[in-house]
């Protein structure tokens, strides 16, 4: 009798194990978001015309049939599917650097209206995005603001996320997002581009965002034989950016117009003659009131121990023929904003010149250097900043704050 109380026992114990351990494997099971294939990462980029097109690239993490986005003028309507147009997407297998296998889609609307808000939504008839709005450029002279950061890089999700949430609330209705490079630590990681777009929420599917890469974004291919670093092989297919640049660059090296300014985006790791060749003849042909260059190294170090002599040999006589008004970079963890340069010296704010800007909005932070001090007007270190800058006719106003949204630095630039 006591024996088999104590099998029973022991078999009642047993029961109750295996129940709580499918209970758990169920609930656990059960919290797991289950994956399919909606789109994520979606992002909208400007192209070389933004008041007629725009571009939108999101990927997937299995292939799906039809392909597709869908847009229509944004109205009051609650079924935007009625007045929707379909255009096909074009699809790109990825293989991460882990061995899984991801799909990219990229399209470009074209043929849009000027200054018109649009709606539209990315996927196929299984799976499908929100619907999402933005705005097309005018096509005349007209004033507007865009953010411009320097290097994310580091503690992407955990710190740049609150300089990205900072930035949109201070300048919800800016028409773009620039960065000018070092935007994660390592290109090549699939999971640090996931921590970018997490900080970013949803911001970029409705503020388009500008790129160019910086010296991170260059390194050799994972797997790869040939150890001489290259343009990362994920940037391509998770951007869709003017291919308007050199051979060999585009989308990495490319220019667009914008009501009255010029925007031309340099690529400081390679072909850096070809570059400067082209930038020539881009600003020869340059009809915008304003000409704005970005680029990731900068031409007056502001870190320690850093300088960069072959880029001022090669384009700083190209801004100083063609009066480039400002140049956004970022690479040296510091911020530093110069006079109005003309052949490396200081000109008076009413004289033809450039002024030239450092900046970052990671956590990543270098001592400072002092061989340009003396052509600074500031130049500090340890703050995560974003700038907003706003342009209109005869003036360009430009603003950099911190991460609590607090004016740090500003300046304004005229024209007659």
């Amino acid at each position: 009798m006591v024996y088999a109380k104590s099998l029973r026992y022991r078999y009642g114990k047993v029961l109750f194990v295996f129940f709580v351990l499918s209970l758990s494997s169920y609930l656990l099971y059960a919290a797991q978001p289950q994956l399919d294939n909606s789109p994520e990462r979606i992002i909208l980029n400007l192209t070389a015309t933004p008041a007629n097109s725009v571009a939108v690239t999101w990927r997937t993490n299995a292939a799906v049939i039809n392909p597709q986005a869908q847009i229509t003028l944004a109205n009051e309507s609650t079924d935007l599917t009625k007045s929707a147009k379909t255009v096909p997407a074009k699809t790109e297998s990825v293989q991460l650097d882990n061995g899984t296998t991801v799909y990219q889609y990229s399209v470009i609307f074209d043929a849009l209206k000027p200054n018109t808000l649009y709606a539209y939504r990315v996927g196929n008839e299984k799976y499908w995005s929100e619907w999402n709005q933005f705005r097309t450029a005018t096509d005349t002279i007209a004033a507007f603001k865009f953010i411009y950061f320097g290097d994310p890089q580091n503690d992407i999700k955990s710190m740049c996320s609150r300089i990205f949430r900072a930035a949109y609330t201070k300048a919800p209705d800016a028409r773009f997002w620039l960065i000018t490079g070092d935007i994660v630590n390592n290109g090549n990681k699939d999971e640090l581009w996931a921590e970018l777009y997490d900080a970013f929420g949803w911001i970029p599917r409705m503020t388009p965002i500008i790129l160019l890469p910086g010296n991170h974004e260059y390194l050799p291919k994972p797997g790869a034989t040939e150890t001489t670093p290259a343009l990362t092989y994920l940037w391509r297919p998770q951007f869709t950016l003017p291919e308007n640049g050199p051979a060999g660059l585009e989308e990495s090296v490319y220019y667009l117009d914008y009501q009255g300014v010029r925007l031309v985006m340099l690529n400081g790791n390679e072909k850096l003659e070809e570059q400067a060749q082209w930038l020539d003849s881009v600003l020869a042909k340059n009809q915008q009131r304003w000409t704005i260059v970005a680029i990731h190294q900068p031409f007056y170090s502001t870190a320690v121990n850093r300088d960069n002599p072959q880029l001022q040999k090669l384009f700083l006589p190209i801004f100083d023929k063609y009066t480039v008004d400002l140049v956004l970079q970022g690479h040296d963890h510091t911020y530093g904003r110069t006079y109005k340069l003309r052949n490396g010296k200081k000109v008076a704010d009413t004289e033809p010149g450039t002024v030239y800007v450092v900046s970052v909005s990671g956590t990543k932070v270098y001592g400072l250097g002092q061989k340009y001090k003396d052509v600074m007007v500031k130049m500090e270190n340890g703050r995560q900043l974003f700038q907003v800058i706003s342009v209109d006719k005869n003036s360009l106003s430009y603003e950099s704050y911190n991460a609590l949204g607090e004016l740090y630095d500003s300046f304004k630039l005229k024209k007659k």
